[in-house]
């Protein structure tokens, strides 16, 4: 039976989630919309300096995730989630009083700042409402998403329209408004009591040098989000002969296949094996979506219209696989007790590409032209063939150079087999964590030289017919 049949969750937690996401999303979409131009045209900023002040504002908002994230896991999510949408929401009713750059500056990067680090502090709700197959609701979720940024730039095109300081200025109270709502909201939602901390480093998520891997080719795979909202609107307008209502066509059809097909999209993708394998597919298929674009360019408008919208449809069917497979990877490899601040690790992949993205897509893409939507394309497909490699290595069972010291028994038998069992290796659906620690347990045998160093007199005794291991540096 599928998790999610309707368009609604069933009462409860997930449904205050979903509803506050959407008042959050509408906020969202007012801003994206109109965000620059309201600082443009009403504030009257330079465009190079408010292209600098959401540059900036990108860049500083890396950290707080991960910190958010983290606050998240020892602090209760609930708490630390509505903190940062309150932030959010006050950061953007600040944007009425900005007249300069560098209070500009300064809401920017608060508001885009508490954005990073909601997202971060959310995923330990989800991991925890979202039921057996948390990844599936956060797919549902993203689906809730685009249907508020779609009803908040319907909106936003209202200020447009008109264009005056007061619709402008109601835009702005609108967006703190509707962030405002979505933390109000999100108080109905019964409090989740943090986990224990673990013995060992404090910020273990960086250092998984696989997990790491892998955010860094969902980073570079995350910039195919730039591609509909930055490079194709461009080369439109300058390559093609197309009309520029175009545009919106393309969003839209986005948008609505995203809705309709996100969940479903994500049924078939529940292991990080098969994450690995959609990482692959959309990468090949950025490929064909990336040569159909190039190929508007100097043909008649009918077979521009044509091949761009082929290439929208084709591109989001990658996207849909992109997404679901990093829904996957990102929880199903996170451990249950740090998953605020492994997701908020995984968030830095996508930071990077909004900062990044557009810069690299306009200079390939539009300045060079043609050939450079082959080489967009190549790196989507070089880096979805190196995905399931990444996931391949995420799985492999912890080395004990990477597990905390502890002491105390490993395992209730001490004759037991010191080999770490197979349900307990990394994104296996089955593992556990070790009750103490929380950490995925590895070879008990392995541990045995550290705790003899850091606790003398206290030895594991390995079992019958272990072969001797040795350290780690001979």
């Amino acid at each position: 039976m599928p998790v999610m049949p309707q368009l609604m969750p069933e009462a409860g937690p997930r449904r205050v989630i979903a509803a506050s996401n959407f008042a959050n999303t509408v906020g969202s979409g007012l801003y994206l919309t109109a965000g620059v131009l309201y600082f443009t045209q009403d504030v009257r900023l330079p465009a190079t300096q408010v292209g600098l002040g959401l540059g900036v504002a990108g860049f500083a908002s890396l950290a707080t995730g991960i910190a958010a994230g983290h606050l998240a896991d020892r602090r209760g999510a609930r708490g630390v989630y509505v903190a940062t949408i309150v932030v959010q929401a006050l950061a953007t009713a600040s944007f009425s009083l900005v007249g300069s750059f560098w209070p500009f500056v300064l809401a920017v990067c608060a508001a885009t700042g508490a954005q990073a680090a909601g997202r971060a502090a959310r995923s330990p709700l989800i991991r925890h409402f979202g039921g057996d197959r948390p990844q599936e609701y956060r797919a549902y979720l993203r689906a809730v998403t685009n249907i508020g940024i779609s009803l908040g730039a319907l909106l936003a095109g209202w200020a447009l329209q008109v264009g005056t300081h007061t619709a402008y200025q109601l835009l702005v109270i609108g967006n703190a408004i509707a962030f405002g709502a979505s933390a109000v909201i999100l108080l109905r939602l019964p409090p989740v009591a943090p986990e224990p901390m673990a013995a060992g480093p404090r910020w273990v998520a960086l250092r998984d040098r696989p997990y790491l891997l892998l955010t860094a080719l969902d980073g570079i795979m995350a910039i195919q989000f730039k591609v509909l909202t930055v490079a194709i609107p461009l080369w439109l307008v300058v390559a093609t002969s197309a009309p520029r209502w175009l545009i919106s066509g393309t969003m839209l059809v986005n948008t609505v296949i995203v809705i309709a097909l996100q969940v479903r999209a994500s049924r078939a993708i529940n292991s990080p094996a098969a994450g690995g394998g959609a990482y692959r597919r959309a990468g090949v298929v950025f490929l064909v979506s990336c040569s159909l674009i190039s190929l508007s360019a100097g043909v008649p408008a009918r077979a521009a219209v044509t091949l761009l919208m082929a290439a929208v449809v084709v591109h989001t069917v990658g996207e849909l696989w992109h997404s679901a497979a990093g829904f996957e990877v990102s929880f199903a490899l996170a451990p249950d007790r740090a998953t605020g601040q492994y997701l908020g690790v995984f968030g830095l992949g996508a930071g990077l590409a909004d900062a990044l993205g557009p810069s690299l897509l306009i200079a390939l893409c539009i300045t060079w032209g043609r050939p450079g939507w082959y080489v967009v394309g190549a790196l989507f497909t070089v880096t979805g063939l190196a995905a399931p490699l990444a996931v391949r290595w995420a799985q492999r069972p912890v080395s004990a150079r990477e597990m905390p010291l502890q002491v105390g028994p490993r395992f209730p038998d001490p004759k037991c087999d010191p080999v770490i069992p197979s349900e307990m290796r990394r994104g296996n659906p089955g593992r556990r964590s070790d009750p103490e620690s929380g950490r995925r347990t590895g070879r008990v045998n392995r541990m045995s030289s550290f705790l003899g160093r850091k606790h003398p007199g206290r030895k594991l005794s390995p079992s019958p017919g272990a072969r001797p291991v040795r350290d780690w540096w001979s």
